[in-house]
C-alpha cells in the first residue's frame, strides 16, 4: 500500500521551510497583484477589525489555500490573509490565520507566517494577541505594548547549529512609535504551552521570573521573524487577569467578549501605529506594478 503524503507540506520528512515559505510568498504576490509587501501583521483575539482601518483592502485570499497555511482552530481568528495598501502607498500583510503551538502541528507551522511574511519582502513584523495580566490596575481591554518576553514552550523554531541574538528583540526603535501615538504601559510576555490556562501557581511563577503578561502565542513568531531579520512590534490585549489575580475563574468565551468591546479602540491605535512606522522606515511610494483593486 503507497504511504499517504501529508497534506501540508511542512509536515513532509525532508520539508524545507525557508522554501515552502517562498512559495506561499509566490501564491501571495499572484492572488493579490502585490509584488512586494512592507510591513506583516499577525492580528489575535481583540484585534482583527484593525484590518478594516489601517488602509484600503486589494485582496483577500483564504489561507488554506496558501501552500504550508492551516485552517485556524481558534474563534476570533479569520482564517485569511489581506493585501492593504496604506495612504503611503506601502502594501501590509494581515495574517489572520495563526497557527497555535497547542494545536501539535510543530513549531515549524507554528511560524509558517512569519517566514512567509518575510518572503513577501516584509521588514517589519507586528505581532498582537490576547492575554492575561498578571498586573492588578490592568482592567481587561488594557493594550499592553510586550518590551521582551520568556519562551515556556521548551521548544525553538530555529533548527541546527543556528544562533540569533535575542537581546533587542522587541524594538525599542518601534515602541517609541508606538508611544507617540498613545501612551501605553510595557510588560514581558510568557508564553505557555496551552490550551489550558495556567494555575494561579503558575501565574505566581511568571510573575517571580519577570512576567507581567501571560498567553500561548508570540514568543515562537518573534524568534523566526528576528531569524528573518525583521523588526519586531508586540501588542497585548489583556483580556483578563490571569488566573490567582481575579477570584473569579477564567472563560474563553469572557476572553472574545473582551476582545470585541476593545475593538473600536485598538483599530485606531494599530492603524496610527503603522502609519507610524510606515513613515519612520520610509515605506511606500507608488503602488506597486500590477495591484489591483478588490
Amino acid at each position: 500500500m503507497a504511504e499517504t503524503q501529508p497534506t501540508n507540506p511542512l509536515d513532509a520528512p525532508d520539508a524545507a521551510p525557508a522554501a515552502v515559505a517562498r512559495e506561499a510568498a509566490a501564491v501571495i504576490a499572484d492572488r493579490t497583484g502585490v509584488a512586494r509587501h512592507d510591513i506583516a501583521l499577525t492580528l489575535g483575539s481583540g484585534w482583527g477589525k484593525a484590518a478594516d482601518e489601517i488602509g484600503e483592502t486589494i485582496a483577500l485570499i483564504d489561507a488554506a489555500e496558501v501552500p504550508g497555511f492551516s485552517k485556524p482552530a481558534l474563534d476570533g481568528h479569520s482564517g485569511t490573509l489581506r493585501s492593504i495598501r496604506l495612504s503611503s502607498g506601502a502594501h501590509a500583510l494581515i495574517i489572520g490565520a495563526r497557527t497555535h503551538y497547542y494545536e501539535g502541528h510543530g513549531v515549524r507551522r507554528v511560524v509558517h507566517s512569519v517566514r512567509t511574511a518575510a518572503a513577501t519582502g516584509a521588514r517589519v513584523m507586528v505581532l498582537t494577541n490576547g492575554a492575561g495580566g498578571l498586573r492588578p490596575e490592568w482592567a481587561p481591554g488594557t493594550p499592553v505594548l510586550i518590551r521582551d518576553h520568556i519562551n515556556l514552550t521548551a521548544d525553538s523554531p530555529l533548527e541546527g547549529a543556528t544562533f540569533v541574538d535575542l537581546t533587542d528583540l522587541y524594538s525599542p526603535r518601534l515602541r517609541a512609535l508606538v508611544q507617540g501615538v498613545e501612551r501605553l504601559d510595557e510588560g514581558v510576555y510568557v508564553q505557555f504551552r496551552g490550551p489550558h490556562y495556567e494555575t494561579p501557581a503558575e501565574v505566581r511563577m511568571a510573575g517571580v521570573i519577570g512576567g507581567d503578561i501571560v498567553g500561548m502565542s508570540t514568543a515562537l513568531e518573534a524568534i523566526a521573524a528576528r531569524e528573518a531579520g525583521m523588526e519586531v512590534l508586540g501588542l497585548s490585549l489583556i483580556t483578563n487577569p490571569a488566573a490567582g489575580i481575579s477570584p473569579t475563574p477564567l472563560d474563553h468565551g469572557e476572553v472574545i467578549a473582551a476582545g470585541k468591546a476593545a475593538e473600536d479602540r485598538l483599530a485606531e491605535l494599530l492603524a496610527r501605529s503603522v502609519a507610524a512606522v510606515a513613515a519612520e522606515l520610509g515605506l511606500g511610494g507608488a503602488p506597486a506594478d500590477g495591484a489591483r483593486e478588490a
